[in-house]
Formats: structure tokens, sequence, C-alpha cells
């Protein structure tokens, strides 16, 4: 079932950002937050499943709200810019140099090995549901609270846009 739902979150992510239309590109997304809802499910870790459905799913509904408000139907109906092939290899190779980038901090820093010593630990549902609830060091409700205020100004910022577009 994980080789499944993970040959799924792939594909759908490698569609959903190699995709011209953006319905598409928002359905693609949806499948692969459904998959990884689907790992966590796997895992046994039923609130957080059901949490990514909730959360992340009422999010892609909202980007499909706010793909019709806020784009043009000429790029709703597929007429977009093509996308150059030296384009593409450039943008390879900056994501190539940047995940080189970041496994070598996570080497050089000792993530990686760090994680071996953790394998054998069960963490349970309390423990996380106090950690990302919590205001201690290393727990996460304050960087919550920041991203709450980042999506709202980015709501307002898209309001701002569709209505100057109206005026014109």
């Amino acid at each position: 079932m994980f080789c499944i739902l993970a040959v799924v979150i792939i594909g759908s992510a490698l569609l959903c950002v190699t995709t011209t239309r953006i319905m598409r590109a928002a359905t693609f997304m949806l499948f692969v937050l459904f998959g990884v809802a689907g790992i966590y499910f796997l895992l046994d870790y039923t609130f957080l499943g059901a949490a990514q459905i909730s959360v992340y799913a009422g999010g892609v509904t909202m980007i499909y709200v706010f793909a019709i408000q806020l784009v043009s139907k000429r790029t709703l109906q597929g007429m977009v810019e093509k996308i150059k092939t030296s384009r593409i290899i450039g943008n390879g190779l900056v994501v190539l140099v940047g995940l080189v980038v970041v496994s070598l901090i996570l080497v050089k820093a000792g993530l990686i090995s760090q994680f071996d010593t953790y394998a054998d630990t069960e963490v349970s549902m309390k423990e996380i549901g106090l950690t990302l609830v919590g205001s201690d060091k290393y727990q996460y409700v304050l960087p919550f609270e920041f991203i709450s205020l980042f999506l709202l100004a980015c709501i307002i910022g898209g309001l701002v846009v569709a209505r100057k577009e109206d005026e014109k």
C-alpha cells in the first residue's frame, strides 16, 4: 500500500508542477495531499491523517475559488505561455544545486545520522498533540500563528489584486 501511495504522490506532484492549467494543478495537488493523508493512516496516525484531509483539502478548495476569481478566463481555458526547453533545463539545474546544498548541510550538521537514533522510539499521539499546540521551546503554536497571519495577508492581497483588475 505504501508503494501505491508513493507512486500516486510522486506522479501527482510531477503532474502538478508540469501542467499548464491551473485547475488541473490544483486537482493534482489535492491527490498529493490525499496520498500523504493515506500514509498517515498507514502509520496509524489517524489524527494527523484526518487533519491532513480536513485542513489541506479545505485549502485546496480555497485555491479553486481564488483560481476562478483571480485568473483570467483565457488562462483557465488553457491559453497560457509556452515554456522554453532551455528554461526547463535551467530550472532543473537550479533545483539540482539546491538539493545538493540542502543534502550537504544535513550531512554536515549530522542530522541524517541523528534519524537513526530515533528510528526505534515510538511517539504517542498525546506527545504529538502537545508539541503542536505547546508554546515551550521546540513547540509549534507560535509558527502556526505566524503562518495564519501570512495566509490572511495573502488572501487580502488576492482580493486587492482582483478588485484592481475589475476597475480597469
